[in-house]
């Protein structure tokens, strides 16, 4: 059988792929998607548990995320999330009274989180202080620098006297969820780039936004339709298994044929991109399995009827991390649907999903008196053992560049060297970044009279439109 053709081979369908397939068919190019799994939307999806509709992990973002956002507009699902009009968490703690954590209106940052610190009931007066001091520290802590990825936020804060209580019920709302790691294993690089940029440079730039419907009906779905529109092929089920240079081509072998592209975005996960990754496109690919990975488990709890007001909250004192109300979400009829989501999670992978369960419906009566008298009526456990890569000190060195020493071949995803942790936002940017490289080796090669016509000049100044967008929230 003949193999096809394209300009583009995009391998892989999760945030990544999506917005480099997008951003490339947008400007011309003929592209050819190609996933194994039988959907789109990588780590973020949904599947079917009776007539819930259930996410496989609680995704939220901030305001900064502007590419991320950019790709909502493009998908037509901007309208399908909310965004909070000023950073807001409930912290949530036994026996005591729920505090919240939100920035003052009309304060330029840092001074927008000053009341917030200072009011903080759960630290004492000088932890406080401190904490403001540490706050002030991080805004000049350079997060592209490779002496800041070198040091782990564990030995920033203790250079900076927090004191264990001030990490555990402060700090660590924001890291361990950011970064999946606790501060001692994570790296100051990325911690900074969290902090800094969403909640120590703009004032509005950390507020918090989430899904109003699944994962699967906010990306998957209408990239699928959007990227039907655009002529380009989507194959699912369709397992690439090598990729090796052919000329001035990429032959694809699959699961089900050959392709052929003149250039390839390859965007999966580190340990299958080192395995597909064509010989002399980067140096020491098997370094890749260094960036190794961290764990998130979710506990989903139903009950027979509200137990609280909060859209989420945070939890500290408390095997709870985070919860989320998904009642409107999952399509629940009646009741309230609960997810509790728990990061760095690696010791919880073995534990029986219903010990699991029962301390964390224990935990949920000790922070909500509604949930005291409430019933059950399902509870189930999900895991994504990978859920990223383990944003330790150190990995920056670990992490490719988007461009590789094969003209017409990039990387993209979050694990790639984007300078931003592993997020949705750090995915669509490095599909973007991606993209970028192969519309300048399309235009370069416009010339070969195999090219079509419509590639070119105009492919790279059409891909880069928007680019400029970022440019604040880095």
């Amino acid at each position: 059988m003949t193999a096809q053709r394209y300009d583009v081979a995009v391998v892989g369908g999760g945030l990544a792929g999506i917005a480099a397939a997008i951003r490339l068919a947008d400007a011309g190019a003929t592209v050819a998607m190609l996933e194994g799994r039988p959907r789109l939307g990588g780590a973020t999806y949904s599947f079917r548990r009776g007539e819930l509709t259930v996410d496989t992990g609680q995704h939220v973002f901030l305001r900064c995320y502007t590419d991320y956002l950019a790709l909502l507009r493009r998908l037509g699902t901007a309208d399908r999330v909310e965004l909070q009009d000023r950073f807001d968490v409930p912290v949530l703690a036994p026996g005591r009274p729920v505090h919240r954590l939100r920035r003052t209106r009309g304060l330029p940052a840092p001074l927008h989180l000053l009341p917030a610190l200072l009011g903080y009931a759960p630290l004492t007066v000088t932890e406080r202080l401190r904490a403001l001091r540490a706050a002030a520290a991080l805004r000049f802590v350079d997060p592209d620098a490779p002496a800041s990825d070198e040091r782990s936020l564990g030995e920033f804060f203790a250079a900076q006297h927090q004191s264990p209580d001030t990490v555990r019920r402060l700090w660590e709302l924001v890291a361990v969820s950011a970064l999946n790691v606790g501060p001692d294993g994570a790296s100051l690089a990325l911690a900074a780039r969290v902090f800094r940029t969403g909640l120590l440079t703009s004032a509005r730039a950390g507020d918090i936004g989430r899904p109003r419907v699944g994962l699967s009906a906010l990306h998957a779905d209408p990239a699928a339709r959007v990227l039907g529109e655009l002529g380009t092929t989507v194959r699912t089920r369709c397992k690439v298994e090598r990729i090796v240079r052919s000329g001035t081509e990429f032959l694809l072998s699959t699961s089900d044929g050959e392709v052929l592209a003149r250039s390839v975005v390859l965007a999966v996960p580190h340990p299958a991109a080192a395995r597909l990754v064509p010989a002399g496109a980067v140096e020491a690919a098997q370094r890749w399995a260094e960036l190794s990975a961290t764990a998130i488990v979710n506990v989903h709890l139903l009950y027979d009827r509200p137990v609280t007001e909060h859209g989420f909250a945070a939890a500290i004192d408390s095997p709870v991390q985070w919860l989320f109300d998904r009642t409107r979400e999952s399509g629940l009829r009646s009741g309230q649907y609960l997810a509790v989501s728990l990061s760095a999670a690696d010791a919880l992978l073995r534990r029986p999903a219903a010990e699991l369960i029962a301390e964390q419906r224990d935990a949920l009566a000790a922070l909500l008196p509604g949930a005291r008298g409430a019933q059950l009526t399902d509870a189930f456990v999900t895991r994504e053992p990978r859920a990223t890569f383990r944003q330790a000190p150190g990995t920056r060195a670990l992490r490719p560049a988007t461009r590789t020493a094969l003209p017409g071949l990039a990387l993209a995803g979050a694990w790639v060297g984007t300078g931003w942790p592993d997020t949705m936002e750090g995915a669509v940017r490095s599909g973007n970044a991606a993209a970028d490289a192969i519309a300048d080796h399309l235009g370069s090669s416009a010339e070969n009279p195999r090219s079509p016509t419509h590639l070119g000049g105009s492919i790279m100044s059409t891909a880069r439109a928007g680019a400029s967008d970022a440019e604040p929230a880095r």
